[in-house]
């Protein structure tokens, strides 16, 4: 009893540490997270002879030459097509409501373009003002100094703790183990190494899956001369943190946009090829040789997660909402687990196994006595 009250008020404390020092702790959170992706590779590195300090370093190195790398290349494309869709964007309207309006209210009756109408006016009037909310968000954000001086600190601060945190890694696992009761020692690793299957599967695994896919989308639609190909691609490939969702909404996007640019079904075809290979890279070769048999996140507990993080500890919240996810998953395993081996679970079983017993015995008796 005395056990769990502690439990209990270790949990509301950390409950309310999270939600009262919400901005401050999202660096170190973010930095925590950070260190634990990466720690394989430091790991990796350490078992070709470097030390811990080396090791954290070589992946630190890694992470600034793909950080530039993604600055330099992947988003001035990726500005620059987003720019392109705001100029396209008036000439699609336009198609809708003179070719695919007409055919929508042939088939069905309902009159797309009146609806379209005050839809495109909008889109293209906010477009153009675009530039005015930035002006003005940039201006709030000037008159606000101290808030921007304090956002800029927590983000410079997340590669200064996750390069701490990792160079004490090993030794940090190691003290949190000491402290645990010695009675509860044998559950706690149990759990622990089911909460580390479940989170390398996914942020982990996942997070590769998604820039593999991301890639494949990209450099293939854009080898079939799709606009916007790059934009679609990566797109799809952050949209499929949840599985088959970036599938969906990438194909259907990429369909519109070849239907609208080429007008020919061999460019849906083309479009279809390149996210049937994506599907069929991500089930014969991703999924197995990143995921693996470990059980990740089902997609519905992801999207909850994620928005209830975000609405209760804002960025913070949304840092936890797959971790704590991934422990929460594990603990109402244990409770299932635990509840079917209890005798609550088979508390009628042993007396139909006792009636059982004293039916065979009656029929004996019955037997002997004739």
């Amino acid at each position: 009893m005395r056990n769990s009250r502690w439990g209990v008020a270790l949990l509301v404390a950390l409950v309310g540490t999270v939600y009262f020092l919400d901005a401050v702790l999202m660096p170190f959170i973010a930095g925590l997270i950070l260190a634990y992706l990466a720690d394989p590779l430091t790991n990796y590195f350490q078992r070709l002879g470097m030390k811990r300090v080396w090791a954290v370093s070589s992946v630190f190195l890694v992470l600034m030459i793909v950080l530039a790398l993604s600055l330099l290349i992947l988003i001035p494309l990726v500005v620059q097509q987003i720019k392109q869709l705001g100029e396209a964007l008036p000439g699609v309207l336009n198609w809708i409501e003179g070719v695919l309006a007409p055919q929508v209210q042939e088939w069905t009756g309902y009159d797309l373009a009146s609806e379209l109408s005050n839809v495109r006016e909008t889109l293209v009037e906010n477009w153009r003002d675009a530039g005015s909310y930035v002006a003005q968000a940039l201006g709030q954000i000037g008159r606000s100094g101290m808030a921007f001086v304090s956002w800029v600190t927590y983000v410079a601060l997340i590669p200064v703790v996750t390069f701490y945190l990792l160079l004490d890694w090993e030794r940090m696992l190691n003290n949190m183990a000491n402290l645990v009761p010695r009675q509860w020692v044998d559950d706690t690793f149990r759990l622990a190494r089911r909460c580390d299957e479940v989170l390398a599967s996914f942020l982990r695994g996942q997070l590769l899956v998604m820039l593999c896919l991301g890639i494949i989308y990209a450099v293939g639609l854009t080898l079939l001369g799709l606009n916007f190909g790059l934009l679609i691609g990566v797109l799809s490939g952050l949209v499929s943190i949840v599985p088959f969702l970036g599938f969906i909404v990438g194909l259907v996007i990429a369909l519109v946009v070849a239907l609208f640019q080429f007008d020919t079904w061999w460019a849906l075809l083309g479009v279809i090829a390149v996210f049937g290979l994506g599907q069929v890279a991500e089930s014969v070769v991703l999924q197995p040789k990143l995921l693996g048999d470990k059980i990740g996140l089902h997609p519905v507990a992801v999207i909850f997660a994620v928005l209830a993080g975000g609405h209760l500890f804002g960025l913070t919240g949304v840092l936890l909402a797959l971790p704590a996810a991934a422990v929460i998953m594990v603990l109402l395993r244990e409770v299932k687990d635990r509840y079917k081996n209890s005798a609550l679970y088979d508390a009628r079983s042993e007396p139909l196994e006792q009636q059982t017993q004293h039916d065979e015995l009656g029929r004996d008796d019955k037997r002997e006595s004739s």
